[in-house]
């Protein structure tokens, strides 16, 4: 089973720049988008629909920002959208597709780079989640959140960690949150099992010196239950080609999807 996942910044812009030609050649059993910026009948057009793919999405109240989709070549036996709180239900934040004992979620999370107000809302995202994420560990089912953060977790997430220490997506409750998704509760983060390289990221400041000298930080996060981690065969973030400021997670499972 192989699952992407990407932040597109706007499925509109992506698909300009090829994403979904390059989707369709990748052999993926699921796809998960965040950050379509576009509404579920703007994507009922022809022009975003992937051969032998179901398409199913979940937009925001502000169509300028949030949205996720996800494409499935299997038909899941439910979707489900939100996850019960404002912050993620308004902005279109979370779309599940459940199969054969195991479902699997597009999720995006509040940047926290847009001044206080949004760092604040980010920081109750987190709780919410958090308390969600404890539930649901409890399930007699697998889970795959194929996730954009915008928390990158330890110092090798990021190129240049000690100047980053102060900065959203590397503050210390940010990362402190971390810790307690892949430590108390057990998930597992997907890369990490199978790569313990640094220089792995996922996002890119949009400055000519954030590509040139590869100022990277990894936001981007396929977040397992305990009961995958041994079913990951092999993980990837290739930097090339890209369709947004940040690059695919292209996980491959030891797993066959099912209804």
């Amino acid at each position: 089973m192989r699952i992407i996942s990407v932040n597109v910044n706007g499925i509109q812009a992506a698909a300009q720049r090829g994403l979904l030609s390059w989707l369709q050649a990748q052999n993926a059993d699921v796809i998960c988008l965040q950050d379509t910026r576009a509404s579920a009948v703007e994507l009922d057009d022809p022009a975003f629909q992937l051969d032998g793919y179901f398409l199913y999405a979940c937009d925001s109240e502000n169509p300028a920002e949030g949205g996720v989709a996800i494409y499935s070549r299997l038909q899941p036996k439910a979707i489900i959208m939100g996850l019960g709180f404002e912050a993620a239900d308004r902005y279109g934040r979370y779309l599940q597709a459940d199969f054969d004992k195991l479902s699997i979620a597009s999720l995006l999370m509040p940047s926290g780079m847009d001044g206080e107000s949004g760092l604040e809302q980010k920081f109750r995202f987190m709780d919410d989640l958090g308390h969600y994420l404890d539930k649901q560990r409890r399930k007699r089912r697998e889970y795959i959140y194929c996730s954009s953060l915008y928390v990158a977790h330890q110092k090798l997430d990021v190129r240049n960690w000690r100047d980053c220490q102060q900065q959203p997506g590397f503050l210390p409750q940010e990362r402190s949150w971390l810790n307690d998704i892949f430590g108390s509760l057990g998930y597992v983060d997907a890369l990490r099992e199978v790569n313990r390289e640094a220089d792995l990221y996922s996002w890119w400041p949009d400055t000519e010196q954030g590509e040139l000298l590869n100022l990277g930080w990894r936001f981007d996060y396929q977040i397992l239950t305990s009961g995958l981690r041994r079913f990951v065969r092999n993980a990837r973030l290739p930097h090339q080609p890209r369709f947004s400021g940040h690059a695919p997670l292209i996980v491959d499972y030891d797993w066959t999807l099912g209804v």
